[in-house]
C-alpha cells in the first residue's frame, strides 16, 4: 500500500470513528487505537508533507496562525427570524400561515434555540468553507477554526453543491473547565457560554479555538429541495446521516398548541441540558410552502423564535454609586450583591436617571427583582417591598459631581457636571475619541485609558499623540511588552491619516453623531471651512436643525477647543475629507434619498450604504414618498413592493453598479 493509500484509509476510519463518538455517542473502538491511528497518520503527514490536506484529522487540534480572516459573501442569505414572546404571539403566527396555504391545522417542527454562533458550511464533497452569520449577507470565514470541532465532517458522501447551518457553542461543562484555566491564569473569566464560543471561533490563531472545547448542532439544510427533499425534518434525517450532529430534541408537532405544549416542556426542562437555549425555533415542516409564504426584507415568513422570558432573580441592592460620561451625564448605578443570571454574574446594573429611581421607589438596602433585558443588559425591574426590614435608607440625588464637587444642573430627566475640565469627562473624552467608530486607536480602550490617566501619561485628547514620550514608563508596568506598546503607538501613528469626518466625530461635539460627521465633512471639506459656518448657513443643511447647528457655533467659538484643533494638527492629525466630493456632485445619486433592500452580489449592505453616501446620496431604512430610489437586489422583500405601489424608481443591481462606475 502506498502512502498515499494509506492517509485515504486511516482518514476515513478516523472520520467514522469521530462521527461515532461525537455525534452518535457510541465509539466503536478504545481511544488507545484511535490514538494509534492518529499517530501514524501524523508520522505519514511529516515524512510525505504533500499529503497533509487543511482538512485532514490531524488538523483538528489546530495550529494555524492567521492575520484576519478575510470576508466571504453567503450564496444565499442568513436572514434573521420573528421573535414571538408569549402564546398569543404564537397563535397569531399560526394564523399568518394558515391564512395563506388553508386548514385547520399545520405541522411545525420545534426545535430548541442554542446560545451561540450562527455558522454556515459549505461542501462539495470536500468541506469548502465555513463562515459566520455577518450581517447575513457577508460574514467571516473561519473554516480553520471551525474544523477543530470533531464533530463536523470534512467530507460527506455526495459531491453535490451542499449548504447546512447551525449554530457553534459551548457547552456548559466546557464553560466551567476553561473558566477555571481563566482563574488560574489570572485573567479574565467568560461571562457566559455564548461570548466563550464566539470569542473562540474568533481566535487568529486555531490551536486556542481547539482547545475550547465547542461543539456544534446542524439545523437548516439550506438547498435541501435541490436533493428531492420536501420537508424539513426529512432534510434533518438526511443530515445526520451524512454526519452531522442536529439536535434529537426537536419534535414535530400537528398544530400550534402542540408547539405551546412543547414549549412548556422545555421551559422546565431548560435548566437541566448541557447547553444553553434562550429560546425555541418553530418552522413550518413542508418546505414546499416556503415560497407561498414568502419572506420580508428580513425574515422568513415560514418560521418564527419563541425568546423564553428573561429569567428573574432576586439580590440585595448594596449601594448607588455615580458615573460621569464625557458630555458631563450623571448617571447612578446600582452596586449589587452578586448574583448569577442567565449565565454570568451580576454585580451591577444601570439605574438610568433619578426619575427611574423614584418611580421604581428603590432604597438602599432593598431586595430588587434583576434580569437581564435580552438576555444582555442587567435590568433592576422593582424592589421586593415584603422583604424591608426599616433598616433601609430613601434615595436621594446628589447635587454635587462625585469627581470634581461641581453643582450639577439638572436638564428633563438628567442630570450634568458642566465643568468642562472634570476628570471623569476628560477620561470618557479621551476614550470616545480612540473608540471604533472615531479615530479607531486599537488597543486604546476603557481600562487602558483609565490607567494611563491615572498614571499621569495623559491628561487630555492631544496627549495622546505624545504617548510615545512614555513608553519605557509603560513597558515597566504590570501587563505590558515592549510588542504591546509598540503596536499602541503604530495604532496611535496610523490614526493621524484618518478622513475628517472620524475625527470630527471623535472630538465629542454635542448632537454630532458619526453619520452627522460625515455628512458635514462631505460638505465642507475641512474643517476650518466648518469652523467658520453661521447658525443660518447649517440651518440650510439636510438633516441639521436648530439644536445641532447652535451646539456646532458654540463649539468652535470656545477658544479651548481651537487650541485642541491646532493641537492636533500641530503632531500632524489630518482635518479633511478623504472622500469624493467631486464624484458626489456630478453623481447621479446625489442628493437622492435612496434605499436599499434584498441581497447584492458585489457589495454588503454596509459597503453598499458607504459608497452611496460617498457619491451624495442619503441613505435610509424604509420606502416613503420622500424615497427618490430603491436599489433591490435578490429576495428582495415588502420594500420592493411599496416602491413600486408608490412609482418610485426602482435599480436593480446590474443598473446600481453601472451608475456607481
Amino acid at each position: 500500500m502506498t502512502p498515499k493509500e494509506r492517509v485515504k484509509e486511516i482518514t476515513e476510519l478516523l472520520e467514522k470513528y469521530n462521527y461515532e463518538y461525537y455525534v452518535l455517542d457510541n465509539p466503536s473502538v478504545s481511544d488507545a487505537e484511535y490514538d494509534r491511528l492518529m499517530q501514524e497518520l501524523m508520522l505519514i503527514e511529516n515524512e510525505h508533507p504533500e499529503l497533509r490536506s487543511p482538512l485532514s484529522p490531524t488538523q483538528r487540534v489546530g495550529g494555524k496562525v492567521q492575520d484576519e480572516f478575510k470576508k466571504i459573501k453567503h450564496q444565499r442569505s442568513m436572514l434573521s427570524l420573528a421573535n414571538a414572546f408569549n402564546e398569543d404571539d404564537l397563535r397569531a403566527f399560526d394564523k399568518r400561515v394558515r391564512d395563506i396555504i388553508g386548514g385547520d391545522k399545520v405541522i411545525y417542527m420545534a426545535e430548541m434555540k442554542i446560545d451561540g454562533l450562527g455558522m454556515s458550511l459549505v461542501y462539495h464533497g470536500n468541506l469548502q468553507y465555513a463562515a459566520t452569520r455577518g450581517d447575513g449577507t457577508e460574514g467571516e470565514d473561519v473554516t480553520s477554526n471551525v474544523i477543530t470541532i470533531k464533530s463536523i465532517p470534512s467530507h460527506i458522501a455526495t459531491d453535490q453543491d451542499f449548504e447546512i447551518r447551525g449554530e457553534v457553542y459551548m457547552p456548559k461543562k466546557s464553560l466551567i473547565k476553561l473558566n477555571k484555566i481563566q482563574e488560574e491564569k489570572g485573567e479574565k473569566l467568560f461571562a457566559n457560554a455564548r461570548n466563550a464560543a464566539a470569542g473562540s471561533i474568533r481566535q487568529l490563531d486555531s490551536s486556542i479555538a481547539a482547545s475550547r472545547g465547542l461543539e456544534a448542532f446542524w439545523y437548516y439544510f439550506v438547498n435541501a429541495k435541490e436533493f428531492g427533499i420536501r420537508y424539513h425534518s426529512e432534510a434533518l434525517d438526511y443530515a445526520t446521516k451524512l454526519g452531522f450532529r442536529t439536535n434529537p430534541e426537536r419534535r414535530l408537532c400537528n398544530g400550534i398548541e402542540e408547539v405551546i405544549d412543547y414549549i412548556k416542556e422545555y421551559t422546565e426542562k431548560r435548566p437541566n441540558l448541557d447547553y444553553d437555549i434562550d429560546g425555541v425555533v418553530i418552522k413550518v415542516d413542508d418546505m414546499s410552502l416556503y415560497d407561498k409564504l414568502g419572506y420580508t426584507a428580513k425574515t422568513p415568513r415560514w418560521a418564527i423564535a419563541y425568546k423564553f422570558p428573561p429569567e428573574e432573580v432576586v439580590t440585595k441592592l448594596l449601594d448607588i454609586i455615580y458615573t460621569v460620561g464625557r458630555t458631563g451625564k450623571i448617571t447612578p448605578n446600582a452596586v449589587l450583591e452578586p448574583v448569577r443570571v442567565a449565565g454570568s454574574l451580576v454585580q451591577r446594573a444601570t439605574l438610568h436617571n433619578e426619575d427611574f429611581i423614584t418611580e421604581k421607589g428603590l432604597m438602599k438596602g432593598d431586595y430588587v427583582v434583576l434580569r437581564k433585558a435580552g438576555d444582555v443588559i442587567p435590568e433592576v425591574v422593582r424592589p421586593v417591598e415584603s422583604r424591608r426590614s426599616g433598616l433601609e435608607e430613601p434615595f436621594s440625588m446628589i447635587t454635587n459631581c462625585p469627581v470634581c464637587g461641581s453643582p450639577l444642573i439638572r436638564k428633563d430627566a438628567m442630570h450634568f457636571c458642566l465643568n468642562p475640565h472634570c476628570d471623569a469627562r476628560k477620561i470618557e473624552q479621551i476614550i470616545h475619541f480612540a473608540s471604533k467608530d472615531a479615530m479607531d486607536i486599537e488597543g486604546l480602550g476603557e481600562k487602558v485609558a483609565e490607567q494611563f490617566f491615572n498614571q499621569g501619561f495623559f491628561r487630555k485628547i492631544e496627549d495622546i499623540y505624545s504617548l510615545f514620550e512614555h513608553r519605557d514608563e509603560i513597558i515597566a508596568l504590570d501587563g505590558w511588552k515592549e510588542k504591546s506598546i509598540d503596536n499602541l503607538l503604530d495604532a496611535i501613528e496610523k490614526s493621524k491619516e484618518n478622513s475628517l469626518e472620524r475625527v470630527l466625530f471623535g472630538l465629542g461635539i454635542k448632537e454630532v453623531g458619526a453619520k452627522t460627521a460625515k455628512t458635514l465633512s462631505r460638505i465642507y471639506h475641512d474643517i476650518d471651512s466648518l469652523s467658520k459656518a453661521s447658525e443660518e448657513e447649517l440651518l440650510g443643511l439636510p438633516d441639521v436643525g436648530p439644536v445641532l447647528a447652535s451646539s456646532l457655533v458654540s463649539w468652535f467659538r470656545d477658544e479651548r477647543n481651537i487650541e485642541v484643533i491646532n493641537s492636533l494638527k500641530s503632531v500632524g492629525v489630518n482635518f479633511n475629507y478623504l472622500g469624493s466630493t467631486t464624484k458626489a456632485a456630478n453623481s447621479y445619486f446625489s442628493g437622492k434619498t435612496v434605499v436599499l433592500t434584498g441581497t447584492l452580489s458585489a457589495y454588503g449592505r454596509k459597503e453598499a450604504t458607504e459608497i452611496l453616501e460617498n457619491l451624495g446620496a442619503k441613505v435610509t431604512g424604509s420606502v416613503s414618498k420622500a424615497t427618490d430610489v430603491v436599489v433591490a437586489g435578490v429576495e428582495a422583500g415588502s420594500k420592493l413592493d411599496k416602491a413600486q405601489a408608490l412609482g418610485i424608481t426602482v435599480l436593480n443591481e446590474a443598473e446600481f453598479l453601472e451608475l456607481i462606475k
